[in-house]
Parts: structure tokens; C-alpha cells; sequence
């Protein structure tokens, strides 16, 4: 019986699979039906599959260099020949072909910063579906792809292969850790994991990082910069609309533990500092980003993915 069919007549009887607080196989599955906003096969510039700060996310080129050519407007800027554009003092670009069955990891973080949620669904529960998409591109391109689960503690690797069983098998593995996650949430450092997809990914393989950043520093700037120099890394920070701007004017208590306490949101002051507690954290990653030539964007949780997503 075809895998596909038989998890999409499976039927789950916990009520919690449609609240958003944690995904199930069936909501991985569904994420397939999206593949219609993006453009299948790759050509010269491959289409973009998430909205974002640059025309493509996906490079769609492979390592072998093919030619040589005068520099044109739109060429990227990275794929410069500066011995060719000094010896004719002209600009010139290297043109690769195109590499069949490319290799793509995606780092998935479901620590406990990630289950979080004002609108619709929790974080961890939107990255894993966005996760999902890139399985599925993968998959139509015939391209391997590969995992790596961070669940505040322990590193669930899967090695990147092709076909339906294996992306079946990844989607399963992403199920149970949001089920385990929401009922024993860990918080970690996702350095290692960093360290590990570094290891992992081969040279100019893809490298996606679907995670809120929490702890974003040093460390972690130096494992993301290495990474970066051995593959093509895009990094998508996932936000909380509540994270975006503030609650509406009103009166709110927050509760921690055994800490109760009751603030108001009316004042226009507070709106601009709450806002503005936020933009710089994103506005510190996305100038690291900037810098070190990292594709870096930002997607709303709770919001409709393919609102999104750019319609090829």
C-alpha cells in the first residue's frame, strides 16, 4: 500500500493534534499541497520559496563551473571572477551548471523557547511545517535531504537520502519530539547542533536553520560563520506575532512560578520600547547575517504560511 495514503487515512483520536500545540504526521503530510506556489525544477536562478529580504532563497547551482561571462545587472556579486574582471579590467562572473540531487539538511529547533504561541499554533509547530515544505521541494527536485532535531537536549540526525520513505520517516521522528517536547520541555544551547549540521553537511550542500535564535551570541556566531563557509546556509527566525508588537492597550498580569504581576499597555512609550526590545535582538542577527553573506529572514507563526510564500 502506498506509505503516503495509508498516514493520510490514519486517524488520531487526541484532541490536542488540532490545537496547534503540537503537529502530527498528517499536518506534515498536508504541507505537500503548497508545493503549487513554488516553482518545480531548478533553472539558471531557482525560485523562491519563502518571502524574504532577496529575490531567491535557493541558489540552484552546483559546484562545477562551466564558463566565464561578462558580468550582467542581477548577476550575484558572490559569484564574481575578480582574476578575470583585474585582467580585463572589466567585470566578469563564474556561470556553474546545474547539480542534480543536491544535498539539503535543515535544522529543526523544538527546545522549550520554541513552544510558544499567541495565535493559532506554537512556533515549534510552524517551523516543523515549514520544514516539511522544504522536504517536499526537496523530494520534487530529487534532490537528498536530510534532518537534524534539537529538542533543548538531544540531536536527532538523519542523514540526507532521497525518496518518500525516507522523508516519511523524518516526519514521523518530528511528530513524536513535538509530542515529547510538550509534555517535558528542555531549553539547551543549540551550538552543538550547529557544530553537528556542520559536520554533517557536505561541502556546498544547503543548510536551513529554522529557529527563534534564543541565546543568539558569540558562540553561536562563530558556529553559524563556519557553517556558512562550507555550505549555502539560510536562516529563518521564527517569531510570535506578540513578539512582532505589543498587545493591544489594556491591562494584563503576567505570572511566573510563584511571581505575579499586573502591567498596562496603554502608554505609547511603553508600545515603542516593546517594540523596539525585539526589532534589535532580529535587527542583531540580521546584520550578523548581512555581514557574513547569510540568507536571514523572518516568519510569523500564526500567520497563513502561504501568505508567506511567494506565488511563482
Amino acid at each position: 500500500m502506498n506509505p503516503l495514503k495509508k498516514i493520510k487515512e490514519k486517524i488520531f483520536s487526541n484532541p490536542l493534534e488540532n490545537q496547534g500545540l503540537k503537529v502530527s504526521i498528517d499536518d506534515l503530510v498536508e504541507m505537500r499541497k503548497f508545493m503549487r506556489y513554488v516553482k518545480s525544477g531548478r533553472k539558471n536562478q531557482s525560485a523562491s520559496l519563502l518571502s524574504g529580504d532577496i529575490k531567491s532563497i535557493f541558489k540552484g547551482r552546483g559546484m562545477e563551473l562551466e564558463e566565464v561571462r561578462e558580468y550582467a545587472f542581477g548577476d550575484d556579486v558572490r559569484d564574481m571572477d575578480w582574476r578575470v574582471t583585474a585582467r580585463k579590467d572589466e567585470p566578469y562572473i563564474k556561470v556553474f551548471k546545474e547539480e542534480r540531487d543536491r544535498e539539503q539538511y535543515v535544522l529543526l529547533d523544538m527546545s522549550a523557547p520554541m513552544l510558544f504561541g499567541t495565535k493559532k499554533e506554537l512556533k515549534s509547530v510552524f517551523a516543523a511545517k515549514v520544514a516539511a515544505l522544504l522536504g517536499w521541494r526537496a523530494l520534487e527536485n530529487k534532490d537528498r535531504f536530510g534532518c537534524i532535531i534539537y529538542d533543548g537536549k538531544d540531536n536527532y540526525v538523519f542523514k540526507a537520502k532521497g525518496g518518500l520513505k525516507n522523508l516519511l520517516a523524518i516526519f514521523k521522528k518530528i511528530a513524536d519530539v513535538s509530542e515529547k517536547t510538550l509534555n517535558d520541555p528542555a531549553e539547551g544551547v543549540m551550538d552543538k547542533s550547529l557544530k553537528l549540521l556542520e559536520k554533517t553537511v557536505k561541502n556546498g550542500g544547503d543548510a536551513f536553520i529554522l529557529s527563534d535564535f534564543h541565546g543568539f551570541g558569540d558562540d553561536m556566531k562563530k558556529a553559524l560563520f563556519a557553517l556558512a563557509k562550507k555550505s549555502e546556509l539560510y536562516l529563518f527566525q521564527i517569531a510570535d506575532s506578540l513578539e512582532i508588537r505589543a498587545p493591544k492597550g489594556g491591562e494584563y498580569m503576567a505570572k511566573y512560578e510563584d511571581s505575579s504581576l499586573v502591567f498596562s499597555t496603554y502608554s505609547k512609550d511603553f508600545q515603542e520600547d516593546y517594540a523596539a526590545y525585539f526589532s534589535d535582538k532580529r535587527l542583531n542577527i540580521h546584520n550578523f547575517a548581512d555581514k557574513s553573506q547569510i540568507f536571514y529572514t523572518t516568519l510569523v507563526s500564526g500567520n497563513d504560511l502561504n501568505s508567506q510564500i511567494k506565488i511563482i
